[in-house]
């Protein structure tokens, strides 16, 4: 696969993935406590089935953008890792064991996950703003890859991100103890 293709692919995933996030948010906004039981009656069974394939996709784009691109990720794109790559295992085992707690500490990281995410869109919108968190050798204000005019990897990841957190939000209280 191209480096153009592969990017043009996870970046229309984002995309996906940010109308998901602004459709539920409307849902809850314009129905109120009312649209958001319609949202978990309607989604709430799979949600965190949907979480765990939005954190492997993300996780495996990731390493693509590594090791099939060529990208050098920066030191916020390795702490956005740290906080993706796990939601891999942490959601599968809590599918598999049927543990319904799983969506709170899915929530937790992917919110973790979704500030370093906004901190780094900030950062390269503004690079001036660039902080000694950043390498010199390898700037977080280098944009690799930027889609559509606006999507960048940071907001590809901030979109998966969000979206886990929708579906954290969404997911019934027990749906894994109730399989």
């Amino acid at each position: 696969m191209t480096t153009d293709t592969g990017t043009l692919f996870l970046a229309v995933l984002a995309v996906a993935a940010e109308i998901a996030v602004v459709g539920y948010v409307a849902v809850a906004l314009i129905g109120g406590c009312r649209g958001r039981a319609k949202a978990r009656e309607w989604f709430g069974v799979e949600a965190m089935t949907l979480a765990l394939v939005v954190a492997a996709v993300s996780m495996t784009g990731s390493l693509w953008f590594s090791y099939g691109a060529d990208f050098v990720p920066c030191t916020l794109c390795w702490y956005q890792r740290i906080c993706m790559y796990p939601l891999v295992p942490l959601i599968g085992a809590g599918l598999f064991l049927r543990d319904g707690r799983v969506r709170v500490y899915a929530g937790v990281l992917a919110a973790i996950g979704l500030a370093i995410s906004t901190y780094h869109i900030i950062l390269e919108r503004y690079p001036s703003l660039e902080s000694s968190v950043c390498d010199r050798n390898n700037p977080c204000t280098l944009i690799w890859v930027r889609r559509f005019g606006y999507l960048t990897i940071p907001t590809m990841a901030a979109s998966a991100f969000a979206l886990i957190i929708v579906c954290a939000l969404v997911a019934r209280p027990n749906e894994a103890s109730t399989r």
